[in-house]
């Protein structure tokens, strides 16, 4: 089973060009210049990592990052940036980011960090399934 990102950049080239590139090596990727196109992508399609840019027009990737974790928390949010300083990292990290990676973004490291993306997000579903199970089984009283 592929990795499933959800790739958001307001650079249309940048998009495309990083998209084809995952696709490439075996990722389902969706992709879009828009974030708040990407937060109704997320409420309908399930995915095991997004990659976010940190500075775009329409809305800060900071603040699409708290309003998609605010939704989901367990969403596994890797943010690029050509920007990056110390104050958005942490500020990025407080508010549930993965992780943080400066633009132009290594191929093979994204793709590993995306690979963690998707066993942490593994790891947080089968929790709760044991979770609901046993609830499930401590309720019928057997």
């Amino acid at each position: 089973m592929s990795e499933k990102v959800l790739l958001v950049d307001d650079e249309h080239d940048f998009v495309e060009t990083l998209a084809e590139r995952m696709r490439a090596r075996g990722m389902e990727v969706s992709a879009t210049t828009s974030p708040i196109e990407a937060l109704k992508k997320t409420e309908t399609e399930n995915y095991d990592a997004i990659i976010l840019d940190l500075m775009m027009p329409e809305m800060d990737g900071l603040e699409a990052l708290r309003i998609l974790k605010e939704k989901n928390p367990d969403l596994q949010v890797i943010l690029l940036t050509g920007q990056a300083t110390v104050e958005k990292g942490v500020e990025a990290m407080k508010l549930g980011a993965t992780d943080l990676m400066e633009k132009p973004a290594d191929l093979k490291a994204l793709t590993e960090k995306i690979r963690k993306a998707r066993a942490r997000k593994m790891i947080i579903v089968e929790k709760k399934t044991e979770e609901r199970i046993k609830t499930i089984i401590g309720g019928k009283g057997w």
